[in-house]
């Protein structure tokens, strides 16, 4: 994790700031308790990052027209180029991460996590 937090602290957000900013720039507009499931965090903690990222111009957040009650978190243009330019440095550190570790044990590795994450209890309620 070195090197992608050497990358994010040249752009000033945190590990956990980068997974809500790709959550969202993949998923398009969401509900907060889906980016907490998709971002892998805890819903406490995501509102916190979503205050911070507000802040700093990378999301925006309106109520929900079905639900009042909810709101939509989407990426903002500021998000995206945060994205985009970093986004070419991220993958070449993930395919390194893939080269040391060889194709077959990176890919098992990410069945694995994947098996995990399905068997996972559900902590959204």
């Amino acid at each position: 994790m070195g090197p992608i937090r050497a990358m994010l602290s040249d752009v000033g957000i945190t590990e956990q700031q980068w997974r809500v900013l790709r959550v969202l720039q993949e998923g398009g507009a969401m509900e907060p308790t889906r980016i907490a499931d998709e971002a892998c965090l805890l819903l406490p903690s995501l509102t916190r990052i979503l205050q911070k990222l507000e802040e700093k111009d990378m999301i925006a957040r309106r109520p929900d027209q079905e639900d009042r009650r909810k709101q939509i978190v989407r990426i903002t243009d500021k998000g995206n180029d945060v994205i985009y330019a970093n986004l070419e440095t991220s993958i070449a550190l993930m395919e390194g991460v893939r080269d040391r570790m060889g194709p077959d044990r990176y890919d098992a590795l990410l069945d694995l996590l994947n098996e995990l994450d399905a068997t996972a209890p559900d902590t959204s309620s």
